[in-house]
C-alpha cells in the first residue's frame, strides 16, 4: 500500500486548465483516469487526509504510485480524451457499463453491392445500418419475415449468393417472392439498393409513406378489376400494419429520443435505455456495473452518455437524449452529442406528460434489473470469496490468490502443439490477458518439456519487463543526485504531458553513468503483471516442470500447482502426495473453472491452427503477397485452378501486381502440382475446385 503523499505533487506544479489526469500502480498500468475543468483543484482532492475521503477513492490512492495530466484546450476535448482513455487503459478503478448479454440489431449492409438484411451482434461496422437493439434474435426474423412481402432485399449469406449466381437458380426465397434475386439479375443492382433504402426508411420510422402508397395501388387494381394484385397489396399493407404493431406508440409527436434510467445503491448501479424512433420504442438495452470509484447519479449518467455514443456518428445520436439527472458539465457534454450527431442535440429532463411518463417506466424497468442482477451476485460474491480462500488455505498461501494463471497443452498426435495462458482475476475470467503459445523448442510430442518452455517463455517475458521499468525486488542504491520513482517532487516531462512523470531509475542493466527514464505508455503489457499462483494442467510432472522453470529464473514468490483430470487431485511441487480438495469445495470448483478454461482455449487454438494449414493455398509461398493481394486475385480469376491457368500477362491485369509479382505467383503454382479433386461421397460428382482455397 503507497503512501499518496510519496507521490504528491507540488501545487506549482499543477496547472489550472481543463484536462484530463491519470493515476498509476507500481507497475506503470493505468488504474484510474479522470478529467476536471481545473486541473489543480480536482488532483489536489485525492490528497487531502485520507480519513476524510471515500472509501473507494482511498484504495485507489493508495493503490497509485503515481499521477501525471494532459493540458487540454476545452472541456469537451477533455471530455474525448478521458471516454479515449478509458477506453485504451481499461482503468480498473472507473465505472465501465458492460452489458448483461450481446443484443442483436437488425441490420442492413449498404457497403456490399447488393444489400443485405441479417442479425447483426457485437461492435457496429462502417457503412451498415441498424436498428434495435431487440430483446431477443427471433424478433428480428419476425419482423423481417413480415417486411420482406413488401421489400424483397437479399438475406442470404455469401456463399449462398455466390452459388446460386453461378447455377442461375435463386434460393426458395426467390421463388416465393420474398427476395428480388439479384443473385440472377432479375433486378439491377440499382433498383435493389433501392429496395434496401426503403427497407432502412420504413425501419427508421417514415411508414405512412409506404403504407398510403400501397392502399392507393390497392384501390386502383380493385378499380381496373385486377382482384388478385389487389388482394396480394392488401396483404402487403397488413403485413406492414403488423411489423409496426410490435413496436407501440408511446410518444404521439414521432419523438427521436432516447430515455436513460440508472438504479443505484451503495455499492452497484443498473442503467436502463429505451430507444425510441418515429415515436415508437425500436430497442431496449440495459447495463449492471460495480461503483468503483466515488459517483453520483449525475456522473453515472456521464459515463454512460460517453459508452453509450463514444463510437457513433450521425443519426445513431438521436435529437433528444432525456435523462434523471444532468452531468455536472451539461455545456460541454452536450456539445460533444452535438458534434457526434452534426447537429443539436438536447440534453435534458423531463418534467411533464408523456416523456416523464415513459422515463417513469424505464426507471421501474432500471430498478427490476438491479434488483434480479443483487439476487444472483449476492450468492456470487460470497461463493468466489469462499472458493480463494479455500484455495489460499489447501495450498498454504499468505493470502488469497486474487490472480490465477492456468496453463495447458495441445495437440493432434504430436502435430501443431500449442499452449494456452488463461487469466482469472477475483474468481473471473480476464479474456482480454488471454494468451497462447506455439511450442518451438523440439519437434513432436512432449507435454511436460511443452510445459516446461511456455512457463519459462511466459515468466522471462514477465522479467524483461521488470527490467525494463526498473521494477527489482532489491531497490538499487541511486547514483548520487539521482531521485527514487517514489520520491516527493520527482518531475520529468513528456510529450504531450504536462505534469510529473516518474524519475530515472537505476537497474541492474544500467549503470549510474547511464540511466534512461522508463518508457510506458499505461496499455495492459502481455506478459507485465505476475499471479500469485500459476496452475497447471496435469499432474505431478507438469507441476515439476513448471517449478522447474520458475527456479531457473529466479522466482521464488509465485505459487504453482497442478490438477490433474483423472481423479481431480490437485498436485504441489515436490509433495510425493495429493492434496485432495472435498468435492464439494467451491475451491476445487473453481480450479475446474480455470482448468476447464485453459483446455477450452487451448484446443480452439489447435483446432484453428490444424484447420489453416489444412486450408493452405500454394499462395502462401510467394513472397511479398500479402492477404489483399491474394484476395485480389482469387476474386479476378474465381480459383487458383483458373490462376494456375493464366498467364503472366493476365496475371498483371490485377490491379496492384506487378510483373515481378505476377512471375512468383505463376512459378509458385507451376511447381505445386494441383491436388486430386474433391469426390461427393453421396453423389459421386467430381466438385470443381471454385473456393480459391486449396489447389
Amino acid at each position: 500500500m503507497a503512501d499518496p503523499s510519496s507521490y504528491r505533487p507540488s501545487p506549482g506544479q499543477i496547472p489550472d486548465s481543463p484536462g484530463v489526469y491519470k493515476f498509476r500502480d507500481e507497475h506503470r498500468r493505468v488504474i484510474y483516469v479522470g478529467k476536471a475543468k481545473n486541473l489543480r483543484q480536482r488532483v489536489a482532492n485525492y490528497f487531502q487526509d485520507l480519513a476524510n475521503l471515500h472509501p473507494r477513492t482511498r484504495t485507489m490512492v493508495t493503490t497509485a504510485a503515481s499521477v501525471e495530466w494532459t493540458v487540454v484546450s476545452t472541456e469537451v476535448e477533455a471530455l474525448q480524451l478521458e471516454y479515449t482513455w478509458i477506453k485504451e487503459f481499461d482503468p480498473r478503478f472507473n465505472v465501465k457499463y458492460r452489458d448483461d448479454k450481446s443484443y442483436p440489431y437488425l441490420a442492413v449492409t449498404l457497403n456490399e453491392e447488393f444489400p443485405r438484411v441479417q442479425v447483426m451482434r457485437g461492435a457496429k461496422k462502417k457503412g451498415v445500418r441498424y436498428f434495435g437493439p431487440y430483446g431477443h434474435a427471433w424478433a428480428i426474423r419476425e419482423t423481417v419475415d413480415l417486411m420482406l412481402r413488401v421489400f424483397p432485399v437479399r438475406t442470404c449469406s455469401a456463399g449462398v449468393f455466390k452459388n446460386a449466381a453461378r447455377t442461375g437458380r435463386p434460393c426458395l426465397l426467390g421463388y416465393i417472392d420474398k427476395c428480388s434475386a439479384p443473385c440472377v439479375g432479375r433486378v439491377t443492382p440499382e433498383e435493389h439498393r433501392e429496395l434496401a433504402e426503403d427497407f432502412c426508411d420504413f425501419m427508421a420510422g417514415r411508414t405512412g409513406t409506404y403504407i398510403r402508397r400501397l392502399e392507393k395501388d390497392m384501390m386502383q387494381a380493385a378499380e381496373e378489376m385486377e382482384y388478385e394484385r389487389a388482394a396480394r397489396l392488401r396483404d402487403d399493407a397488413e403485413a406492414l400494419k403488423r411489423a409496426m404493431e410490435k413496436s407501440a406508440v408511446v410518444l404521439a409527436d414521432a419523438t427521436d429520443a432516447d430515455l436513460i434510467a440508472v438504479a443505484e445503491d451503495e455499492l452497484e448501479a443498473a442503467l436502463q435505455i429505451f430507444h425510441v424512433r418515429g415515436g415508437r420504442v425500436r430497442g431496449q438495452r440495459g447495463w449492471v456495473t460495480d461503483k468503483v470509484e466515488a459517483v453520483d447519479t449525475s456522473g453515472l449518467v456521464e459515463h454512460a452518455l460517453q459508452q453509450l455514443y463514444g463510437e457513433e456518428r450521425g443519426d445513431a445520436v438521436p435529437k433528444e437524449v432525456l435523462v434523471p439527472a444532468l452531468p455536472e458539465d451539461t455545456e460541454a457534454v452536450s456539445q460533444w452529442l452535438a458534434e457526434r450527431r452534426g447537429s443539436q442535440v438536447s440534453l435534458r429532463i423531463p418534467q411533464r406528460g408523456d416523456k416523464k411518463d415513459l422515463m417513469a417506466t424505464v426507471q421501474r424497468n432500471a430498478q427490476q434489473a438491479l434488483g434480479l442482477h443483487k439476487t444472483k451476485r449476492a450468492s456470487d460474491l460470497t461463493t468466489r470469496s469462499r472458493a480463494l480462500e479455500e484455495i489460499a488455505e489447501a495450498l498454504g498461501l499468505d493470502t488469497a490468490p486474487l490472480r490465477i494463471e492456468c496453463y495447458d497443452i495441445s495437440h493432434l498426435q504430436g502435430d501443431d502443439v500449442v499452449a494456452s495462458m488463461v487469466v482469472f482475476e477475483d474468481g473471473l475470467a480476464r479474456k482480454s490477458e488471454y494468451r497462447r503459445f506455439q511450442i518451438k523448442g523440439f519437434e513432436g510430442q512432449d507435454d511436460v518439456r511443452s510445459m516446461h518452455e511456455v512457463i519459462g517463455r511466459r515468466f522471462k517475458r514477465y522479467l524483461q519487463e521488470k527490467e525494463r521499468t526498473g521494477e527489482w525486488d532489491e531497490p538499487q542504491e541511486p547514483a548520487p543526485g539521482a531521485t527514487g520513482p517514489a520520491a516527493p517532487g520527482a518531475t520529468g516531462s513528456t510529450p504531450g504531458v504536462t505534469g510529473p512523470v516518474p524519475a530515472p531509475v537505476l537497474t541492474a542493466a544500467s549503470p549510474a553513468d547511464e540511466i534512461e527514464p522508463r518508457e510506458d505508455d499505461g496499455r495492459p503489457k502481455r506478459f507485465a503483471y505476475p499471479p500469485q499462483l500459476v496452475v497447471v494442467d496435469g499432474g505431478q510432472p507438469q507441476v515439476a516442470a513448471a517449478k522447474r522453470a520458475l527456479d531457473e529464473l529466479g522466482i521464488d514468490d509465485i505459487a504453482v500447482c497442478g490438477l490433474a483430470k483423472r481423479l481431480e487431485e490437485v498436485w504441489l511441487p515436490d509433495d510425493d502426495d495429493p492434496v485432495v480438495l472435498p468435492r464439494s469445495s467451491e475451491g476445487l470448483y473453481l480450479l475446474q473453472r480455470v482448468r476447464d478454461e485453459a483446455h477450452r482455449f487451448a484446443i480452439t487454438y489447435q483446432r484453428a491452427k490444424r484447420a489453416k494449414r489444412i486450408r493452405s493455398s500454394p499462395l502462401d509461398d510467394v513472397a511479398g503477397l500479402g492477404e489483399t493481394r491474394k484476395q485480389a486475385l482469387i476474386k479476378h480469376f474465381g480459383s487458383v485452378k483458373k490462376l494456375r491457368q493464366a498467364t503472366i500477362e493476365e496475371i498483371c491485369e490485377v490491379p496492384g501486381i506487378g510483373r515481378r509479382t505476377a512471375e512468383s505467383v505463376a512459378a509458385a503454382l507451376a511447381s505445386t502440382a494441383p491436388a486430386a479433386p474433391a469426390v461427393n461421397t453421396a453423389t459421386g460428382e467430381i466438385m470443381e475446385e471454385d473456393d480459391g482455397g486449396a489447389s
